[in-house]
């Protein structure tokens, strides 16, 4: 009898391993590539699996409009002159009214002059709430554009800029806006901030933290399970809507960036082409590596912002 119940036990547990096989690379690829063929403007996307060391890539070395996904090289520069002394995280500085933005909506363009931000506070608003007033302030405090564009170009990364309020970068500010990136790129950047090679372990470390507390979870987010751990950035100008994230699931750690630019439609409604690209992207990577997992958000549009 005992006998009788390991071999059924074992076999279950065979049959449940064989239903929860993950489908060959090339079926994912053919649905994104799907997606990407639909879309009514231009779409890329840069997926890689950690432990498979696997990935797929779609337009991935095409440059887009990185919109407010330019604030992880941002950060990453405020880090780097962390580490070299001359900014301390801690350290606070005082608002004097400049920079503002046109959205009066951000937490730092309504605070009083005068008022005072420990760098670390400014780093999270920038991040969590993608607050842009707390960005420009932040490129300012970075060394200006030129600093962090310096940085990425010794780091090897070739399309990945800060165009605002850089000199020299007048024409690509004009094609892409506050910044640029590719898919690939972007991707790839926030992987070795999450495997600790960027500035310093410690200082990875500390970013990727950063990475993992974000307001904005209606898009790639959504379409994911809340208790899988993830870090993410994204990006929404009107034409143009980007993600990048990394992702914890059972399935194993992945990390990957859709984007879009010059959508036929523009619009910042949960039905904008590029929203609803990104959370079908996200959706279909998640669903390949995580086979058995069927989640669906039951009210996605009641708490989406």
């Amino acid at each position: 009898m005992k006998t009788y119940f390991l071999f059924s036990t074992l076999a279950a547990l065979i049959l449940s391993a064989c239903s929860m096989q993950i489908e060959p690379k090339e079926q994912l690829e053919k649905e994104l590539q799907t997606l990407i063929s639909n879309f009514k403007g231009r779409a890329g996307v840069y997926v890689y699996h950690v432990e498979r060391k696997e990935e797929i890539a779609i337009h991935a070395d095409d440059v887009f409009t990185s919109a407010s996904m330019v604030k992880v090289p941002i950060m990453v520069k405020i880090f780097d002159r962390i580490e070299k002394g001359e900014l301390g995280y801690s350290q606070l500085v005082s608002y004097t009214g400049e920079p503002k933005y046109t959205y009066e909506d951000d937490f730092i363009n309504v605070a009083k002059e005068g008022a005072t931000f420990p760098v670390a506070k400014l780093v999270f608003i920038m991040l969590a709430l993608s607050d842009n007033t707390a960005s420009l302030w932040l490129q300012d405090l970075a060394g200006s554009g030129t600093a962090i564009n310096e940085w990425l170009e010794q780091a090897g990364y070739e399309h990945t800029r800060v165009n605002s309020r850089t000199p020299g970068r007048e024409a690509n500010r004009e094609k892409f806006g506050w910044g640029q990136t590719t898919p690939r790129e972007m991707a790839h950047l926030v992987q070795s901030i999450y495997e600790r090679k960027v500035i310093s372990t410690e200082a990875s470390e500390k970013m990727y933290r950063m990475l993992t507390r974000s307001f904005w979870d209606g898009e790639a987010l959504s379409v994911i399970p809340p208790e899988v751990q993830t870090a993410s950035k994204q990006g929404a100008v009107s034409q143009a809507k980007s993600e990048v994230v990394v992702v914890h699931s059972k399935g194993g750690t992945y990390v990957f960036c859709a984007m879009t630019d010059d959508q036929e439609k523009a619009g910042y409604e949960y039905d904008d082409y590029g929203s609803v690209y990104v959370r079908a992207v996200s959706k279909a990577i998640y669903q390949h590596y995580n086979p058995a997992d069927t989640y669906s958000p039951s009210q996605p549009k009641k708490y989406w912002f």
